[in-house]
């Protein structure tokens, strides 16, 4: 079963890069915890950091006419203004927070973010 190992590889993998990502996240989470004062602040914060939010990944986007719209069947193949193997939008509540690619590991979907957006940048994006 040499496809399993090879699998069980790319899981692992992708499980080690995200385990790497999150203790450097963990890092500067707590590098500025020192530098946010304490108090009622906080606890505004906390009080939304459970909202659930909807994410979604955007693999392109097209216009079309209602009539081709009604005319589309089993098969139809609709064009979409992104490239093959350009990177996909990643949203939340419908607004771009990072770029990414589609992985599959244990034929499961995922994507790899490749890009994604300081607060600043996500910040401005919502004005």
């Amino acid at each position: 079963m040499a496809g399993d190992d090879n699998e069980t590889d790319e899981w692992a993998d992708a499980m080690n890069e995200q385990a790497e990502a999150e203790a450097r996240a963990a890092e500067m989470e707590n590098l500025t915890e020192d530098a946010k004062p304490q108090g009622q602040n906080n606890e505004r914060l906390d009080v939304i950091l459970d909202i659930p939010v909807s994410l979604s990944m955007e693999v392109g986007r097209t216009q079309i006419p209602i009539r081709t719209l009604l005319q589309l069947t089993q098969g139809s193949v609709v064009e979409l203004d992104r490239l093959a193997g350009e990177p996909l939008d990643v949203m939340v509540n419908g607004t771009m927070i990072a770029h990414g690619e589609v992985v599959v590991v244990n034929e499961k979907y995922g994507i790899r973010l490749t890009d994604v957006m300081s607060p600043a940048e996500r910040i401005q994006k919502l004005k």
